[in-house]
């Protein structure tokens, strides 16, 4: 038998490679009245991120903290239970990728990757906006990547100025040329004023996962959106629960010049929607894009207008249960879409496709509590969706 070789690797080796190893990486401790954090090095979330160095750990004690934050490197932020960031008054501190608007972010995040922000309360009661400018956000990543978690993102909003489209809570951008690839999940967010989740432009990629987005209140300045992919961003919205966004002032068809939103897809495609819920809305999903799979969603309690809209072409509705609809449950408006296995209770028509409409395939839909199962020709939609941007 051949004898095997042993090779011996220098112990001093071995624990220099170790060393180094260990040394990539530190966590930085940051507390401005926790005694449980005694040997934390910084008063300042600010301090601790500027002081990381790519990869580190930035963990937040409890307390609260009156800052916005600006991060350009890879790191963890982590906060532990109880790390309040609430900033007053915030000040405009970056542009909107698309149109150059003025914004001010609780938290930005620019031309970087693998950030995480975890377990942090971003609190915008205490804004002091009072116009439409700035546009406040409570997390935003522009052109970078990385993951959103386990925050509860609040009260981003201003008051309720007429016209103003102001006050998301999570927003991903990019700009030509470049990418945001982030992943959205386990979220708790509530009490925004236009948009919940925002993923916006080409470029831009999402995962939106495991969230709870939730309005308290009908709302009587913007028409507000749950979760919105748009403008050629791409990405998939998995398992959240997706509920209260009314406009006040959408009381029937006649008054609704907006509406509220659970889902909005707008100039986007191939975009997934799977296994949400997704209830009392005024629309619960709209997709105005082609190749979309809307699929084992339970959407109810769609008031005043529709459970799903359809305004494009190719996109797949099958397995949704959709609960009473005040208007139409699912409506069509493009063309070649499959429509099947849907089960629909208690709506005006169950299944509505507008005169404009070909190629459409529609099977084995069950109807319950439906005055009218199936329309066909119908008048188009005439509610559209207002989108942040």
């Amino acid at each position: 038998m051949k004898a095997r070789s042993v090779f011996f690797v220098p112990l001093a080796s071995l624990c220099l490679a170790a060393f180094a190893q260990g040394a990539t990486a530190a966590t930085l401790v940051v507390s401005n009245t926790s005694p449980q954090c005694a040997r934390a090095e910084f008063t300042t979330i600010q301090a601790g991120i500027n002081a990381a160095a790519p990869g580190d750990t930035v963990r937040v004690c409890l307390g609260t903290y009156p800052e916005q934050l600006t991060i350009g490197i890879s790191l963890r932020l982590i906060g532990e239970n109880g790390a309040i960031l609430m900033p007053g008054p915030v000040v405009a501190n970056g542009s909107d990728i698309s149109n150059g608007d003025t914004l001010a972010a609780i938290i930005l995040v620019q031309n970087a990757t693998d950030v995480t922000i975890d377990g942090l309360i971003v609190d915008g009661g205490r804004n002091g906006i009072t116009q439409c400018s700035p546009f406040l956000i409570g997390i935003l990543f522009q052109n970078a990547s990385g993951r959103i978690s386990h925050n509860a993102v609040r009260f981003i909003a201003t008051p309720p100025v007429s016209g103003c489209q102001d006050g998301d809570a999570i927003v991903a951008q990019s700009s030509s040329g470049q990418s945001a690839v982030v992943e959205i999940t386990g979220n708790s967010v509530h009490d925004y004023q236009k948009n919940g989740i925002t993923a916006n432009e080409a470029g831009t990629s999402v995962t939106i996962h495991s969230n709870t987005v939730t309005e308290s209140a009908p709302a009587t300045g913007a028409a507000p959106n749950g979760v919105q992919i748009g403008f050629g961003a791409t990405g998939t919205i998995t398992a959240n629960t997706i509920s209260g966004n009314l406009w006040a002032p959408c009381v029937s068809v006649s008054d609704c010049t907006a509406a509220g939103l659970g889902i909005l897809i707008f100039e986007s495609s191939s975009v997934t929607i799977q296994n949400n819920y997704v209830g009392t809305n005024q629309y619960g999903i709209f997709v105005e894009g082609d190749g979309c799979t809307i699929r084992n969603n339970n959407v109810f309690n769609s008031l005043v207008l529709y459970g799903i809209v359809i305004t494009g072409n190719e996109s797949t509705i099958n397995g949704n249960a959709i609960t009473h609809s005040d208007q139409d449950t699912i409506a069509i408006d493009g063309n070649n879409s499959t429509i099947h296995n849907n089960t629909i209770t208690e709506a005006l028509v169950g299944i509505l496709t507008t005169s404009s409409s070909t190629g459409n395939v529609i099977s084995g839909n069950t109807f319950f509590d439906t005055v009218t199962t199936t329309s066909d020709p119908a008048s188009p939609i005439s509610v559209t969706p207002g989108p942040s941007r």
